[in-house]
């Protein structure tokens, strides 16, 4: 069964065809998320058609498009609810019109962060895990959880996928959903610039040579003691740390997988991520294993591949 999907980020849309939990075909385009998605369906239609004709595959021989949308999304009638300020136009567009009319398919959606715990769950570390969270560190943050074997939705459809939007500092920067504080407002790529600027306001920061900051700079100039940097890590660390605990505390995982972009530089943070963690965090039962995701990139298109597979065998 293939399955054509594209994974909706801040930065980036991945698109990826889809079989077994493998990609057969891949693409990328910028996402611009000020121009709304609907400028973006002609880039994603003409990527999509580009990767069935490289395939030698037509739309017939795909079981459904699939996208992973980064806010909350109603699964059951198929449509996005809240953006957070991130393709502001995603509510009032009927997806899954336009998927019957550019390609004969029916359509699936579903949040990025769901869709990369599902991915990482069928195919990467959260395999043999009935009761599993996920953190994803890129331009926000995104959690998703599973428990008894169930991905969480909840009553409005949120459960499990605003742990970016936990306070974790009172009276803190407003954040894109409102609220003041969160995670998310701290601790993202989308944020750590303007961080940046508010830390080094001596000009004094190696960081002012990087352009636009990026936290690949922040962990190379922190390890070679840059004053600025290293206050970026740590509060960086610090934050994650909270998230992670707010999780276990509220799930009760045998297992957190941590994911994203920002994961590419594990090595620089990860083992003092864990420690603080395990420190902070009351499990009186053990310690709550903590790992790297393994699918990279790829987990968002393989989870919401599975998404599709599973519409396509519960709507034949």
């Amino acid at each position: 069964m293939i399955a054509a999907v594209a994974d909706i980020g801040g930065t980036r849309i991945k698109l990826a065809l889809v079989a077994d939990s493998k990609t057969i075909a891949e693409a990328e385009c910028s996402s611009d998320p000020a121009m709304g998605l609907k400028a973006k369906l002609s880039d994603m239609a003409i990527a999509f058609s580009a990767m069935l004709h490289n395939a030698a595959l037509s739309p017939r021989d795909c079981a459904g498009i699939g996208f992973g949308f980064p806010g909350v999304v109603d699964p059951h009638q198929k449509r996005v609810l809240t953006t957070y300020g991130k393709f502001v136009d995603a509510p009032t567009l009927d997806l899954p019109n336009w998927a019957k009319s550019e390609f004969g398919l029916p359509f699936t959606i579903e949040s990025d962060s769901r869709a990369a715990l599902q991915g990482e769950r069928v195919a990467g570390a959260g395999r043999n895990c009935d009761d599993a969270v996920m953190l994803t560190l890129g331009t926000g943050l995104g959690t998703a959880a599973i428990v008894q074997g169930q991905m969480l939705y909840g009553a409005h459809l949120q459960a499990g996928i605003l742990g970016g939007h936990v306070t974790v500092q009172v009276g803190g920067p407003q954040c894109s959903c409102g609220n003041l504080g969160c995670a998310e407002a701290l601790a993202s790529t989308a944020v750590l610039h303007s961080r940046f600027l508010q830390r080094d306001r001596s000009g004094s920061s190696a960081l002012r040579k990087c352009g636009t900051v990026s936290y690949e700079d922040v962990f190379r100039l922190a390890a070679l003691g840059d004053h600025c940097a290293m206050e970026l890590r740590a509060e960086a660390i610090s934050v994650w740390a909270v998230v992670i605990v707010n999780l276990i505390h509220s799930y009760d995982p045998e297992r957190v997988i941590v994911g994203g972009g920002i994961m590419s530089g594990a090595n620089a943070f990860f083992d003092d991520l864990v420690g603080r963690v395990h420190k902070r965090a009351h499990t009186p039962w053990g310690r709550v294993e903590i790992v790297p995701a393994q699918l990279g990139t790829r987990a968002g298109v393989i989870g919401l591949a599975s998404f599709v597979e599973k519409h396509a065998r519960e709507n034949p």
